[in-house]
């Protein structure tokens, strides 16, 4: 850090920026964002949110700074010039702030996550700038240098000048301003003079911006309007208005998928306007636990109290923005007791209830709808089946699978499902995979395909977390088909010129099977749900299945979680486990049987994803391949 000083004989000291605010900087400026206009809506959005920190804090602090000074953002510009201002009357900065807010990465994560999509080659569109706390260095996009004026609404408070060209450095200096509140300044790049033209920024301001809670005044004209939707009836919601206002307070470009008007008089008083996004945001998953991200607004009679408040709504409905107005609710209430209140407790009820029945009504009239919504939040809602008992049947009907006897992309729920099942089939079937070609391939479904059985085909991770926990639906069971103590009683027909070994020969098979591989395996038996296949393995009798395994090795990575044990299961009238058994009794000595074992078993592991090391594997296959053409 060194010190100027400036024309006023003030001290300019200069901070550098960290690394990581270099990277973001540049990544920002060069690499990422397209749309340059939402540099505009950010500093808007920025310059609202101090309005309304000052508007909040002003109702229990006397002693704040110009307390009768009107709540409005202020842009003014000069098309000769190429200058461009937007001021506020908001909570202004004090120099810490300052520091905090302009000179360091907003959040944990937002350097490493830009990074990813830049090696993905991807862009950022202006869904995302404002998401990770990044919206008031997009102003570098258009223009070499900023000037940043503040004064906090502190009475006490020092006004600062903050400068920047957005390369490695930052200046702040004291300076004499009168009245709080912030005022940003810059001279506009060449290429973005249209920027500077009153017709231009008034187009911005009514599509980005014309629903902040404040006026915008552009040349002394105020050019937003300022209505309060969620406290119009239905039939008063006009649909261009309401996707307007989405855009608005959800940072989205595309229109919601749908919305719902909520008004609720009673124990409890509030009106709401939810929306449901078209698409999931990145980070969904990716920020899963940090839901301040995520969530409505909370007004308490039209003053808005929090702009994202996780308390309203379940974990897993965090992806429904919009707002929800009270006025059961004190105007100075604090986080702690909105995170306490009764009154939060029975709206986040009452809301969750409206938004399950919401789902249920699109499922039913609009289920094209309802499969846009169900492919893009359907793991989210999952994750409420073990958090959410209250509405745990509500959600176990909106779930939606894939089977064996659905097309790809296309869903049965389980009551459709049941309701086909066959008269003597008692539970119902699902298995887990990574994808839906990887689950029809396996060999553990030959039997149920063989009999027309349908198989519930889980491929989302989340799957194999919760749907075990159904246990049954309907009085049917659950069950996943790797499981040993499935029902075979059902023959299947039987492949042509295939016969099971006789029993003199079976049990000397399976004996050899289990004294080769010892203690890999928990047993070897004979298969009755194998058709084509000669081998394949099933879950122990107490162990866990391979999909559900494998999502805990990578949970706990650093654990070195061991490996469960499993049944490998031998399909008798298969031609390989016919032709070995005839090598046993031919030279029961000869050691390539116990390699045709080892690769049986290998394979199996291998088809799993659950082999460890494919070099013993490969040159054991070498060598079978070598004595077959040995043999010929």
């Amino acid at each position: 850090m060194s010190n100027d000083t400036n024309n006023s004989n003030m001290p300019v000291q200069e901070f550098e920026y960290k690394a990581e605010m270099k990277q973001l900087l540049d990544l920002i400026v060069h690499s990422l964002y397209t749309h340059p206009e939402i540099y505009l809506r950010e500093l808007i959005s920025n310059a609202s949110d101090a309005l309304s920190k000052v508007r909040f804090n002003a109702l229990t602090d006397q002693d704040i700074l110009d307390k009768e000074a009107e709540l409005a953002v202020k842009i003014s510009i000069d098309a000769e010039e190429m200058t461009f201002a937007i001021q506020d009357s908001g909570v202004g900065m004090t120099e810490e702030e300052l520091i905090a807010n302009l000179g360091t990465v907003a959040k944990s994560g937002t350097l490493s996550f830009m990074q990813a999509l830049k090696e993905q080659q991807q862009q950022l569109d202006g869904n995302l700038i404002g998401q990770f706390g990044v919206g008031f260095y997009s102003v570098f996009m258009v223009t070499e240098e900023v000037t940043v004026e503040t004064r906090s609404a502190r009475p006490d408070s020092q006004g600062y000048r903050w400068r920047s060209g957005g390369q490695g450095t930052y200046t702040i200096e004291k300076i004499d301003k009168i009245d709080r509140g912030t005022t940003i300044s810059f001279k506009l790049k060449e290429e973005y003079k249209e920027f500077a033209e009153e017709y231009r920024v008034e187009q911005i301001i009514k599509k980005y911006s014309n629903f902040v809670d404040f006026p915008i005044y552009l040349a002394d004209k105020q050019v937003n309007s300022i209505m309060a939707l969620w406290q119009r009836s239905k039939s008063e919601l006009k649909a261009e208005e309401v996707n307007e206002f989405y855009k608005f307070i959800a940072n989205d470009y595309s229109d919601p998928l749908d919305y719902l008007p909520v008004s609720v008089e009673g124990m409890v008083t509030f009106k709401a306007l939810l929306f449901l996004p078209q698409e999931a945001p990145p980070d969904m998953l990716y920020r899963q636990g940090e839901l301040e991200n995520h969530g409505p607004q909370l007004y308490v009679k039209k003053v808005l109290i929090q702009n994202e408040c996780r308390d309203l709504l379940p974990e897993y409905l965090r992806f429904i923005a919009g707002v929800v107005d009270t006025e059961d609710l004190s105007l100075n209430v604090s986080r702690e007791v909105v995170q306490s209140s009764p009154v939060m407790a029975k709206i986040r009820q009452i809301l969750t209830g409206k938004i399950l029945g919401w789902f249920e009504t699109l499922a039913k009239e609009q289920p094209e709808k309802f499969k846009t919504f169900y492919k893009a939040f359907g793991p989210i809602i999952k994750i409420g089946l073990n958090t959410d008992f209250t509405n745990r049947e509500k959600l176990i009907d909106l779930l939606r699978f894939e089977s064996t006897k659905t097309a790809e992309g296309e869903y049965v729920t389980l009551k459709e499902y049941s309701d086909r099942m066959g008269a003597d089939q008692k539970e119902i079937y699902y298995h887990s995979g990574t994808s839906r070609s990887q689950l029809l391939a396996h060999p553990n479904l030959e039997y149920f395909q063989n009999m027309g059985i349908e198989v519930l085909l889980l491929s989302d991770p989340v799957d194999v977390f919760v749907i075990p926990s159904i246990h049954e639906y309907d009085k049917k069971p659950l069950k996943s088909i790797e499981k040993p103590d499935i029902d075979f009683s059902k023959q299947q027909p039987a492949r042509e010129g295939a016969e099971p070994l006789p029993e003199n020969l079976l049990s000397s098979v399976l004996q050899l099977f289990r004294e080769t591989l010892g203690e890999d395996i928990e047993d070897v038996i004979e298969s009755h749900r194998l058709v084509n296949s000669p081998v394949t393995l099933v879950s122990g009798k107490d162990g866990l299945d391979s999909q559900m395994e494998k999502m805990m090795k990578m949970m706990q990575a650093n654990l070195n979680m061991p490996a469960a044990k499993r049944i490998l299961e031998v399909n008798t009238s298969h031609p390989i486990i016919r032709n070995l058994s005839g090598m046993m009794i031919a030279d029961a000595g000869n050691p390539l049987i116990k390699t045709v074992i080892k690769q049986l078993y290998e394979g199996a592991l291998f088809l799993e994803g659950g082999l460890d090391s494919t070099t013993a594997f490969l040159s054991r296959m070498n060598e079978l391949i070598e004595a077959a053409t040995l043999s010929r």
